[in-house]
């Protein structure tokens, strides 16, 4: 908090663990967080990706450290959590950014695609946050920012599974932040649209698609990682310090209609 009493989003001395950092909204995330001050450790599947991630970091005059951290595997995301706090002392943030979208009529969903999709999108965001909550309560608080989507609040076409998946984050997030309020811990998602992201450009580069998408949103546009990626700069911030178990939509105004 400044002189005139007013806060500042400033995370300078503070740890963040961004999962799936590689690529996307999780590379934005990590970038955003690093520039407002915060020591980086990047969750990654594979630890030797990122390199150019982490010199970025690091030019920024920011500590990083990659991590092993495949989400399929709470053995891994366990060892992660342990080795961020044997080297950092702290996690004072958690981006769960991790999530998958395999694209099916629910009538030929498959039993792989509903576990993968629930697997990662559900449970690992639990328990992760779980394992990081326990560091937390030691450490006398935290912020933890899940990445939902506008699908936790609509429907959306051949996007059954994906949908209920962040419907749960949803609730989990209300749940979490009640629960754990009494030790300081922030629980709060954000929910974007469609943002110009790896992961969604094969969709994207399609021209009726790309129009479908931007006929829905009021603003009239696709979302940048940026435009995402500030929320939650802002949700791990004292600026949101009264802020906990909301749902932020970033969605261009779909969810209006």
């Amino acid at each position: 908090m400044n002189k005139n009493n007013q806060f500042e989003i400033n995370l300078g001395g503070k740890v963040a663990l961004v999962t799936g950092s590689a690529r996307g909204l999780g590379k934005a995330c990590a970038l955003a967080l690093a520039s407002a001050g915060a020591d980086i450790v990047l969750g990654l599947r594979n630890s030797s990706d990122a390199e150019d991630l982490e010199h970025e970091i690091r030019q920024m005059g920011r500590q990083v450290l990659r991590v092993q951290m495949d989400m399929s595997s709470l053995d891994e995301i366990r060892s992660a959590v342990d080795t961020v706090v044997n080297q950092f002392g702290s996690i004072d943030i958690l981006v769960n950014n991790v999530g998958v979208a395999p694209a099916n009529d629910a009538i030929d969903v498959t039993e792989s695609d509903y576990d993968l999709t629930m697997n990662l999108n559900v449970k690992a965001m639990f328990f992760t946050s779980q394992m990081v909550a326990r560091q937390m309560i030691k450490q006398g608080g935290g912020k933890i920012i899940n990445m939902s989507s506008q699908a936790g609040s609509i429907a959306l076409d051949q996007e059954a599974v994906y949908c209920m998946s962040k419907a749960a984050v949803n609730h989990m997030t209300k749940n979490l932040a009640s629960e754990w309020a009494k030790y300081n811990i922030h629980v709060n998602a954000v929910a974007p649209t469609f943002i110009k992201t790896p992961g969604t450009e094969p969709w994207l580069k399609d021209p009726d698609f790309r129009q479908s998408v931007i006929e829905r949103i009021p603003l009239g546009r696709i979302g940048k990682p940026e435009e995402v990626s500030s929320v939650v700069v802002f949700l791990a911030s004292q600026a949101a310090s009264l802020i906990t178990g909301e749902i932020i939509m970033v969605d261009g105004g779909w969810t209006l209609k």
